[in-house]
């Protein structure tokens, strides 16, 4: 196969994030297709037995095996790296193994992580639950807290680890602050930016060094396939990530990396028409509910933090009701047109009630510690006419006595 762009870094960087989305990574075979190529194939054949034993001691390029690599896969990985600005980039099965993939593969017993406390919920149950099974310690701190993340440092602490803006509250983490202090203790930071993607937010640009996603959201942004990916330096994705990755065999498909490359082509497009749809529709709900999570609007506590990280805040927003569980059950059981769905990033406007669903393994405790109240409802934007999901919100309040 022939990389028309590939590893040519020289290329992907004069382009602009819309057309690396778009171009970036495409390998062609002799056939010369304008799509990429979806190759399903767990193994390779070769020339002859020296070619084979060359590839796997290292001395010679090639496929080997589909958990090591494959080429639709290849070019996804490629794509993602050039759009978020990073030396290379590993994919993998889902979000949730991308961001335990970060984590077991640089951390040891002994180790200390810090966490920002506003989390998806399986991501605080990985750190509680499993890495706490292998002696890896960890600290919760408000991310919002700059001062926080400095206390809670400590000789053996390895790894900075948050999401921002954070699910379900939408918390906002100081990147250029938190990533500084981090790089001056030598502490590896690891950011979730699934609620933004790199059409949005660009940690590495904050000094990041690892940044990690669940693509099944606005990646894939159609609600089709789970897939996950973490970006970083080649030293560390290749040295450190790589071997982890496959000796374990959290391995993306190539049928579910070759609908992802797909959702690529559009996610510049949908991320910010969606975050001017979301805008339009928290901005006209706002007066009808307790309290408004939603970075892109001024009464937000970190608004202005946000706007300065963020290209536009994205399609997703918190707000809470009055009556707890009850009063948001009726507000989702009364909706006509969104559906009532724990997913986020898609183009069809969902929502959901995080306490029950996306955050209920973490027990009425932790869920307090983080934020999420009983009257919270999570919205995830999609791309219909904002004034159709304004008015079937203005019906679903209305019903359930808001």
């Amino acid at each position: 196969m022939k990389r028309t762009t590939g590893l040519d870094r020289s290329v992907n960087r004069k382009w602009r994030p819309a057309t690396r989305a778009v171009r970036a990574g495409t390998w062609r075979s002799e056939q010369g297709e304008t799509s990429e190529a979806l190759f399903l194939t767990s193994g390779y054949a070769y020339d002859d037995a020296q070619t084979v034993a060359d590839r796997f001691a290292g001395e010679a390029s090639g496929m080997q095996y589909s958990r090591f690599q494959n080429p639709t896969v290849a070019m996804l990985e490629e794509r993602i790296a050039a759009m978020e600005g990073a030396e290379a980039c590993k994919v993998q099965a889902s979000g949730m193994a991308a961001m335990t993939s970060a984590l077991l593969c640089m951390l040891s017993s002994g180790d200390h992580l810090v966490a920002g406390r506003a989390a998806f919920g399986s991501c605080r149950w990985i750190l509680a639950n499993v890495l706490s099974r292998f002696g890896i310690t960890h600290t919760v701190v408000d991310g919002r807290d700059n001062a926080a993340w400095e206390a809670a440092i400590q000789p053996s602490t390895k790894a900075f680890f948050f999401e921002t803006p954070a699910n379900p509250t939408l918390d906002v983490v100081d990147l250029e602050y938190v990533c500084g202090l981090a790089r001056a203790h030598g502490i590896k930071t690891v950011v979730d930016n699934a609620f933004a993607t790199s059409a949005l937010q660009r940690p590495l640009e904050f000094g990041a060094d690892i940044v990690a996603y669940s693509a099944t959201k606005l990646m894939d942004g159609q609600g089709r396939v789970l897939a996950g990916a973490v970006c970083g330096s080649d030293e560390w994705i290749n040295g450190t990530l790589s071997p982890f990755q496959r000796n374990t065999g959290p391995i993306c498909s190539p049928f579910n990396a070759w609908v992802v490359l797909k959702g690529l082509e559009t996610l510049d497009l949908r991320a910010h028409r969606q975050s001017e749809n979301a805008l339009e529709v928290g901005r006209a709900i706002e007066g009808r509910v307790a309290r408004m999570l939603h970075p892109g609007l001024p009464s937000f506590p970190q608004h202005n933090l946000a706007m300065k990280q963020m290209d536009a805040a994205g399609p997703i927003f918190s707000f809470v009701v009055d009556g707890g569980r009850e009063r948001a059950f009726a507000v989702l059981d009364a909706l006509e047109l969104i559906d009532i769905s724990n997913n986020i990033g898609d183009s069809k406007s969902l929502a959901c009630h995080p306490a029950s669903t996306t955050h209920h393994n973490m027990g009425p405790e932790g869920r307090a510690e983080m934020g999420v109240e009983e009257g919270m409802i999570r919205l995830n934007v999609g791309l219909e006419d904002p004034r159709d999901l304004i008015e079937d919100l203005d019906q679903a309040l209305g019903r359930a006595g808001l």
